[in-house]
């Protein structure tokens, strides 16, 4: 990709790393680094995703500094990582639906996009955008149901202390697995599937475009600055630090509205996913909960604020993972080049 930008003596052209397609991708070397690498991803941020779900399902709302310290005096690290196992179990091969997603749309798109006569700038944005939409979309297969376990797990023990719905003991990831199944069925374990879909999908067509937008946008804005001249003349090459620093930058921005825009629908997502009480449970909590009704009880209990409950968490967690993420993925990406026997870092 090349940016031309005006600088005080001449018009120069900014030459960054050029996009790697689906085309010129190793797939087993792809999926098996990545694998490798957002399974550390994963690692790092579960802490956050932790707290946000816990400040979800609570009647009450509590400050997450509080709720953190809390977790740690009466659980220790290893509350900060409950139902991680069965997470990290299911990120494997839901990234892997993801990733091969994301490129063969956003391929397959941006090409179409260009036939068209889009420009360069609008062909990328529609190209991530679909690529976001359909890779959430097949993602949501596997990590719906490792969504409902692992989330439980996590409130597991919390939700009696803290004041909400009692649940039923689970000793494991494989246990919980088991008992959903025999109480709820396959349904049980999609519960909160089509409010998933309509969660994630926008929100990473939002964050694609975003950061198409936003990569672009901070480029042109800060001009040949993190550049070095090429020795040929004939323009500027950008920096590795600077183009970490600017996908960095792009993917926070772009995490944000993301995580403005779909976290009521998270927050009721999760509430539905987690707070399906028993048989032997209240009236209340055997049968199950319908969006309306979920809706209706997170504004008795904090008006439309409530829905934003876990904010930050959420937004910490997206926009770490999202910059990890996309500096991660092209990463992955250089080192997964077909006929490369040296991968070519700027």
């Amino acid at each position: 990709m090349s940016l031309r930008t005006a600088s005080d003596d001449s018009a120069s052209e900014i030459h960054l790393p050029a996009d790697i397609d689906w085309e010129m991708l190793d797939k087993s070397k792809f999926f098996f680094l990545g694998a490798a690498l957002f399974s550390g991803v994963s690692a790092t941020l579960y802490p956050a995703v932790v707290l946000k779900t816990r400040q979800q399902v609570v009647a009450s709302r509590i400050p997450c500094l509080e709720m953190a310290n809390s977790m740690l005096r009466n659980e220790g690290l290893r509350g900060f990582y409950r139902g991680f196992g069965t997470s990290l179990t299911g990120t494997i091969p839901a990234r892997a639906l993801y990733m091969g997603a994301l490129e063969m749309t956003k391929s397959n798109v941006g090409t179409a996009t260009v036939r068209l006569g889009f420009s360069d700038a609008a062909a990328a944005a529609i190209a991530n955008a679909a690529a976001g939409l359909s890779a959430a979309m097949a993602a949501q297969l596997v990590w719906t149901p490792i969504d409902v376990v692992s989330q439980r797990l996590m409130v597991q023990g919390f939700l009696t202390q803290g004041g909400g719905g009692g649940l039923k003991s689970y000793n494991g990831g494989i246990d919980a697995f088991r008992k959903i199944l025999c109480t709820n069925g396959v349904t049980g374990l999609y519960r909160g599937f089509g409010i998933s879909i309509l969660t994630y999908a926008p929100s990473n067509a939002v964050w694609w475009a975003s950061y198409s937008v936003c990569h672009r946008g901070i480029w042109r804005l800060i001009g040949c600055r993190g550049c070095r001249r090429e020795d040929s003349g004939g323009g500027y090459r950008a920096d590795g630090q600077a183009v970490v620093a600017v996908q960095a930058a792009s993917a926070t921005l772009a995490s944000g509205v993301s995580a403005l825009a779909t976290m009521p629908l998270d927050t009721i997502k999760t509430r539905l996913q987690v707070l399906e009480g028993e048989e032997a449970a209240a009236e209340r909590r055997r049968r199950r909960p319908a969006v309306a009704e979920t809706v209706r009880e997170l504004v008795r209990e904090g008006g439309f604020r409530a829905c934003y409950r876990g904010l930050g968490p959420r937004w910490a967690c997206m926009s770490m993972s999202a910059t990890t993420m996309i500096t991660t993925y092209e990463f992955l990406k250089r080192l997964s080049t077909k006929n490369q026997e040296t991968p070519v870092f700027y």
